[in-house]
């Protein structure tokens, strides 16, 4: 028998600039026609959930929590310097976590068929133990695929799926990717080596070299090392790399986007015919796609005037493609969510442990190599 009643995350913020994450219940939906209750049994928690679940203005400095399992509340504050831009959100309890798997257990009169299968879904509000969502939403798994491996079958693969896109709609020929060891960008370098795109993979740990080199990555360079950006420029000679995809926004002390670009202006004017006062007439273009780095971004403009450096999110690419590129890029991540695009987690947490400082502190962090998922821990019904 499906339960009557679901447990969610919930986030506020009030008016005294404190943040409140709890847990709520509300009823389980009947599903309408078209659409399909969901079980939900995984839902990771990615630097994309953040900015709702615990926001961009976060002070985890002082952090408290009162009450103790579903009475739980853990308060802490917002800088107040960037309270004002979180107004609208003021006084509303809002739930989180973009994207999760789980099995489909009821359904509404035209989706009948797919009661009992796995499914991977980015409806939003995936913190909870059940969601109704459209049925045509829902991303039919394989059978014999989990809910646990179906639950990042959105935001990243087909974020990493839309670096490569990006780069046959603008005509480049090549890739930069930066905070390349996470799992997003273990998933990038499946996809180039298959598709056989030159990738340039940019970390900043010896380790994180280690394990993407241990994975097929050709290029592969540590922003620690002296020579860095000597071996940019060789790495950007050999590919033809004219495009970057900046997971940090301020890494390197603010300044890997703009040496990204100055190192692409060098590189295209190694093999320049004639000296020109304006730069290379190379198109350089750098988009940040996140911001695992608070710093400022900062550029020393030493790369010309012909170069972008601007913002990319997947759902505005998602409407630039259209919805038969999306399905195609949707039925490759369904085919190959065991192999290319699988996902690694350092740790299970429920609901109740999302709420815990210690692990709030863990996420917050955002740190390469770092993953958590919530999930369930009631039997399937």
């Amino acid at each position: 028998m499906t339960a009557t009643v679901s447990k969610e995350i919930r986030t506020e913020i009030n008016e005294e600039g404190k943040l409140n994450l709890s847990i709520a219940t509300s009823d389980v939906p009947v599903p309408g026609d078209d659409d399909v209750l969901i079980k939900v049994e995984a839902s990771p928690i990615n630097p994309s959930d953040l900015g709702l679940l615990i926001s961009f203005a976060a002070d985890l400095s002082n952090i408290s929590t009162t009450g103790s399992g579903d009475e739980t509340v853990t308060s802490f504050g917002i800088h107040p310097a960037l309270m004002q831009s979180l107004k609208p959100r003021v006084g509303l309890s809002m739930k989180a976590g973009n994207e999760g798997g789980g099995v489909v257990i009821d359904a509404g009169k035209n989706a009948k068929d797919l009661i009992g299968k796995t499914v991977g879904v980015a409806g939003g509000e995936m913190y909870s133990q059940y969601r109704c969502l459209p049925a045509m939403s829902c991303l039919i798994m394989n059978e014999g695929t989990s809910p646990v491996e179906a639950a990042s079958s959105f935001v990243n693969p087909l974020t990493a799926l839309g670096f490569t896109e990006t780069m046959r709609l603008e005509n480049h020929k090549a890739i930069v990717h930066t905070a390349a060891a996470s799992n997003l960008g273990q998933m990038l370098v499946k996809i180039c080596k298959a598709d056989s795109i030159p990738l340039i993979n940019i970390v900043r740990k010896q380790e994180h070299v280690d394990l993407l080199k241990g994975i097929g990555a050709e290029y592969v360079l540590n922003t620690s090392d002296a020579d860095f950006m000597g071996n940019l420029i060789d790495a950007l000679v050999e590919t033809g790399a004219t495009l970057g995809f900046d997971a940090t926004g301020g890494g390197n002390e603010g300044k890997l986007p703009g040496q990204i670009l100055a190192a692409m202006e060098i590189a295209a004017n190694k093999n320049a015919k004639e000296y020109s006062r304006y730069g290379s007439d190379t198109y350089k273009q750098v988009y940040i796609y996140g911001g695992l780095d608070p710093s400022p971004t900062v550029l020393n403009r030493s790369f010309g005037l012909s170069w972008g450096l601007g913002g990319w999110l997947l759902t505005p690419f998602i409407g630039r493609v259209g919805m038969e590129k999306f399905q195609e890029m949707r039925d490759r991540v369904a085919k190959e969510i065991k192999t290319t695009f699988a996902s690694n987690y350092t740790q299970e947490i429920s609901l109740e442990e999302m709420l815990d400082p210690e692990i709030i502190k863990t996420y917050a962090k955002q740190a390469t190599g770092t993953c958590l998922l919530y999930t369930s821990p009631s039997p399937r019904d």
